[in-house]
């Protein structure tokens, strides 16, 4: 059965200190998760552009680098089902990487997407899926699974019918490249969601959740609304049709990652609620 599980990045603002973070986790725990995706950059030391950056994205990810990740996530009784790190991180110091995921207990290391990177560049895709199949052999030899997750910017044409995401798809070694496949940006960029997991099967090992779509009420200025993240259930996505193929094709875990739109802007409160619904439909 799938892990039910939290990324670390809704954490960032309730987990300022120590104290607060294991309070946080046990909390994460109570609620029915069993599972933390971990980020690199919020469990080792971060440069401040770092932080400011997330910052400025609505997620701040605090200054957690020098707190006992290890020791707190056992003591709340999570298990980490991966962290996430930089291609670069991976290529460069590949040991410090594989050393961190075994520290943690897990076996998946997760590629974030690219940053300054041009999607559209059929050549520069090409490469990126070359780098990829490269960095997941040398991973898979010391047991560990590289997959890659997605935003919106794959999904940018590389040629007529074609993203980026196809080509990363078709040109990756399904033995070195896995997936984690986050529904709320293929959704928010107009592309069908349940065809990209068909299209990957068990290619997909990981499934980001979250949910699409406004919490204004009454009357709006105009006709048009910006979307924005949910509570599961509470948007417009197809949701639980997302959440029977996962299952379907036997991912290793559901991991809720919702932004900065959280109810009562408290990502606790926010991750309890959509637990209700994950609770329902993982059964």
């Amino acid at each position: 059965m799938a892990v039910k599980a939290v990324q670390q990045i809704m954490l960032g603002s309730v987990t300022k200190n120590e104290k607060q973070a294991q309070e946080t986790l046990k909390e994460v725990k109570k609620v029915g998760y069993d599972g933390i995706e971990l980020n690199g950059f919020m469990i080792r030391p971060t440069p401040f552009i770092v932080r400011m950056m997330t910052k400025m994205a609505g997620m701040p990810v605090g200054k957690g680098g020098s707190f006992d990740w290890e020791s707190m996530i056992h003591q709340a009784g999570l298990s980490v089902v991966s962290v996430h790190e930089d291609l670069g991180m991976i290529r460069n110091q590949p040991d410090q990487v594989i050393e961190e995921a075994k520290k943690f207990g897990t076996d998946k290391v997760v590629i974030t997407g690219m940053y300054r990177f041009d999607y559209s560049d059929k050549k520069a895709v090409l490469n990126l899926a070359h780098d990829l199949n490269e960095a997941g052999e040398n991973l898979k030899k010391s047991g560990i699974q590289l997959l890659y997750h997605n935003h919106n910017c794959e999904f940018r044409k590389v040629e007529t019918g074609k993203t980026a995401y196809d080509l990363i798809i078709e040109e990756t070694n399904p033995d070195y490249v896995g997936f984690e496949l986050d529904s709320y940006w293929p959704t928010e960029a107009g592309v069908s969601a349940i065809q990209l997991m068909k299209q990957l099967g068990n290619r997909m090992r990981l499934y980001h959740i979250n949910d699409r779509g406004t919490r204004l009420k009454g009357p709006s200025m105009t006709p048009i609304l910006k979307s924005d993240s949910m509570e599961l259930g509470y948007g417009n996505m197809n949701l639980k049709e997302l959440v029977e193929q996962a299952l379907r094709v036997d991912v290793d875990a559901i991991i809720l990652e919702s932004h900065k739109n959280w109810v009562d802007k408290s990502p606790i409160k926010s991750l309890q609620i959509s637990a209700e619904f994950l609770h329902r439909e993982m059964h």
